[in-house]
């Protein structure tokens, strides 16, 4: 079992930046890729990024490519999403999450654990 708990999130102007971290425990010794969704109201939950624990490959959305930078600590247990040029329309709740894997999925039923999410929002 891995447990996973975001923080950062918050309400920031346009143009702003914030820093999302997800800090997970439990089962962390297993290679795994860990990955950051959001899920803005009446929508679907949306892939933005990923990166694996060893090699530390990465993958991006188109929507936040150049944006946002998904990184990762490994001594920390701890994955970061740094969110710059922010838009009003990336107001959602962020989710960290993983799965014990060394192959980057893009959809939300391939990874089994999630963190509790954390609240964005952009004013315009």
């Amino acid at each position: 079992q891995v447990q996973l708990v975001e923080s950062g999130g918050g309400l920031v102007q346009a143009g702003g930046s914030l820093r999302l971290s997800c800090a997970a425990s439990g089962r962390t010794f297993s290679p795994y890729v860990m990955a950051w969704f959001r899920q803005a109201p009446g929508k679907d939950r949306d892939f933005l990024a990923a990166i694996t624990q060893r090699a530390g490959r990465t993958s991006y959305a188109d929507s936040v490519k150049g944006r946002f930078t998904i990184s990762r600590d490994n001594a920390k247990n701890t994955v970061y999403l740094q969110m710059n040029s922010l838009k009003s329309e990336d107001t959602a709740v962020y989710y960290c999450a993983a799965r014990e894997t060394i192959v980057i999925y893009t959809n939300a039923y391939n990874y089994n654990y999630w963190g509790q999410g954390t609240q964005v929002t952009v004013s315009s």
